[in-house]
């Protein structure tokens, strides 16, 4: 398994390239980018800002290992309003080009949800209904997948939806493309069960993997903390992934960030990945 950093773990406004430079210097086979509405990686981004992003990855002898977006959250594919649906169905096929151009084998996509708790107003959608939305939007975007050669993943965050492993394997099954998938976050499930049953449960379905932690007595989004200090039983989840033969990207997606020497973090999730991987951290 090769070791990877989402840009999210990074301050916000730090450029690409400085991101770049700290996830080489902190020991990164990679690093996740991912799509914005506007700004270095916005929705209008040029082929030649693509270029230059991977050139720069190249340079420093890391690789573009994913392509994720939170336009996901403002743009559902199970809201009630056409217009909204059709902008995340939009967003994806964006997502998609962008990321055959970066070279990336997958991509994160979150179809819509029934509900999200910390996101405020968020409108609740009924739970029959979106899932019949979500599955004829990436019924229909599994083909833009495989025009690409680029995987959809679907991640299992906190919308209320796709809630089991067996609901997550059951809904990828019934999309039938194996250009569709799951981006499975360890983390994102600790609160309702345990992510070594995902990993077995969802098997070759898993096309890339995001590395959280999890500590279940806090609760809510305070309860995301660093990698090794939480409930995740990482020699399980790891065993798991051996068993399955996944051999792809664990990707750490840190939050949140800390409030002084933020880089930081970046740093020390290394440290841990190698711990993780390895049974030892590197020295």
């Amino acid at each position: 398994m090769k070791k990877g950093i989402n840009i999210w773990s990074f301050p916000g406004d730090m450029p690409v390239a400085e991101c770049i430079r700290i996830a080489a210097d902190a020991g990164f086979d990679g690093i996740e980018l991912a799509l914005t509405e506007s700004g270095e990686l916005g929705l209008d981004i040029t082929d030649a800002k693509i270029s230059e992003i991977r050139q720069l990855a190249a340079d420093a002898g890391i690789e573009i290992s994913g392509l994720a977006t939170g336009l996901y959250w403002d743009y559902a594919m199970t809201s009630d309003d056409e217009a909204i649906r059709n902008k995340a169905i939009s967003i994806c096929r964006k997502q998609l080009e962008v990321a055959r151009a970066f070279g990336v084998d997958a991509i994160l996509v979150i179809p819509g949800g029934v509900g999200v708790d910390f996101i405020p107003g968020y409108p609740v959608v009924a739970y029959d209904v979106a899932y019949d939305r979500a599955l004829a939007a990436i019924k229909e975007l599994a083909a833009d997948a495989e025009a690409a050669g680029v995987h959809i993943g679907i991640e299992n965050v906190w919308n209320k939806f796709l809630l089991s492993p067996l609901e997550m394997r059951g809904f990828i099954d019934a999309v039938g493309s194996d250009y569709v998938g799951s981006y499975f976050d360890v983390g994102n499930v600790v609160y309702s069960g345990y992510p070594e049953h995902w990993v077995r449960i969802l098997g070759s379905r898993i096309k890339k993997v995001h590395f959280k932690d999890y500590r279940r007595e806090a609760g809510g989004l305070v309860g995301f903390v660093d990698l090794l200090a939480g409930d995740v039983n990482y020699p399980a989840v790891v065993e798991a992934l051996r068993e399955i033969g996944y051999t792809n990207y664990v990707t750490a997606e840190m939050i949140p960030p800390y409030t002084h020497h933020s880089t930081q973090i970046i740093y020390n999730t290394s440290r841990s990945i190698d711990a993780i991987l390895n049974g030892s951290a590197r020295s």
